[in-house]
C-alpha cells in the first residue's frame, strides 16, 4: 500500500458513523442481512463497523488473517469487486476457513479506498440465503465505497491534524515548551492531556512552559483542561509555568475558583519564563 494507516480503529469515528447510517439503506436495497467494513491491517483484515438487520453474523471487531480472508480476493480482482450467489461453491471462497465459520452464502464485496486510491480496506455485504447480485448492485455498492473513500480521508486528516496541534518543543535536558493555539474543542483537548502527559513522563520533563498568546477561548473548554493538566503534571513530578496569559485568557480564568488555586507560576513571556527555571539569554 502506498500509505499506512497507523490510526486504530477508534479513530475512524467518521468513518463508522457514516457507514453505519448508510448500512440499513445498503441492506434494504440489496435485501442482505449485514453490511459491514472491514480495514487491511498488516496481517488481518478487522470490521470497524457492522450491521445485521435479523440476526448477528459478522460482529464489531472480528478479525480474519488477510490470507484466508474474502477480502484479499476483492482486492486483488482487477475489478475491485468479488460475489457470488453460494461462497460454499465458489472456487475460491468454498475451501477457505471462515466459510464455514460464517454460515452465510450470498455474498458482495467492493474495494474501499481513500480518495487517493489508496487501499483500506473493503465493503461487503452477506445474506445466509443464495442471492444473485446484478451488474447494477454491484455499481451501487461501489458507489457507497466512493462516498465512503472522502469520509476516510476527513479521519486521516483529523489524525493528522491532532498531532500539528500539541506543539511540543523541547528546550533541553528536563524543559519542553507546549505552544497552545486556536480554538480548543473536546477531542483537541483529550489529544492534548494523553500527548503532554506521555512526553513528560517518557522524556522526564521537570518542566513545561505552556504558552497562551495564540489561543482562542470561545468556551470553558480550556480552563478545564488547563487546572486537569497542570494538576496532572504536578502528580507525575512536572512543574508548570504558565505564560503569554492574553486578557481574553485572563477574563475567562477570573471566572474559575480552580484556575485561581493552581500551584503555577505565571510569567509574562518566554525570557521571564526560561529565567525562572535559571536560563538566561545573552546577545552575543
Amino acid at each position: 500500500m502506498g500509505k499506512e494507516y497507523n490510526l486504530n480503529s477508534t479513530d475512524f469515528q467518521s468513518l463508522k458513523t457514516a457507514s453505519k447510517k448508510m448500512f440499513n439503506m445498503i441492506s434494504t436495497r440489496l435485501n442482505v442481512n449485514t453490511a459491514y467494513v472491514a480495514k487491511r491491517g498488516e496481517t488481518a483484515m478487522t470490521v470497524l463497523s457492522s450491521f445485521n438487520k435479523d440476526e448477528e453474523i459478522i460482529p464489531e471487531g472480528y478479525e480474519v488473517e488477510y490470507g484466508g480472508s474474502y477480502c484479499r480476493h476483492i482486492i486483488n480482482n482487477k475489478n475491485n469487486e468479488m460475489h457470488t450467489p453460494d461462497v460454499n461453491e465458489y472456487p475460491v471462497t468454498r475451501d477457505l476457513a471462515v466459510t464455514p465459520e460464517l454460515g452465510v452464502k450470498g455474498y458482495l464485496g467492493v474495494t474501499l479506498t481513500d480518495t487517493d486510491g489508496t487501499v483500506f480496506g473493503t465493503l461487503c455485504v452477506m445474506d445466509r440465503e443464495e442471492k444473485v447480485f446484478s451488474d447494477e448492485d454491484v455499481e451501487y455498492l461501489k458507489s457507497m465505497a466512493d462516498l465512503l473513500s472522502h469520509i476516510i480521508e476527513l479521519d486521516q486528516t483529523k489524525f493528522n491534524m491532532g498531532f500539528l496541534n500539541v506543539p511540543i518543543l523541547p528546550i533541553t535536558n528536563g524543559v519542553s515548551i507546549l505552544t497552545l493555539q486556536g480554538v480548543i474543542d473536546d477531542d483537541r483537548a483529550d489529544k492534548i492531556m494523553d500527548t503532554v502527559l506521555r512526553h513528560t513522563s517518557e522524556n522526564q520533563i521537570d518542566y513545561i512552559i505552556i504558552d497562551l498568546s495564540g489561543l482562542v477561548i470561545i468556551d470553558d473548554v480550556f480552563p478545564t483542561l488547563l487546572v486537569k493538566l497542570v494538576q496532572s503534571l504536578q502528580l507525575i513530578g512536572a512543574e508548570t509555568i504558565i505564560t503569554g496569559i492574553t486578557p481574553e485568557a485572563a477574563l475567562h480564568n477570573i471566572s474559575s475558583q480552580h484556575i485561581q488555586d493552581l500551584k503555577a507560576k505565571t510569567v509574562q513571556n518566554l525570557e521571564g519564563a526560561l529565567e525562572y527555571i535559571g536560563f538566561y539569554l545573552q546577545e552575543k
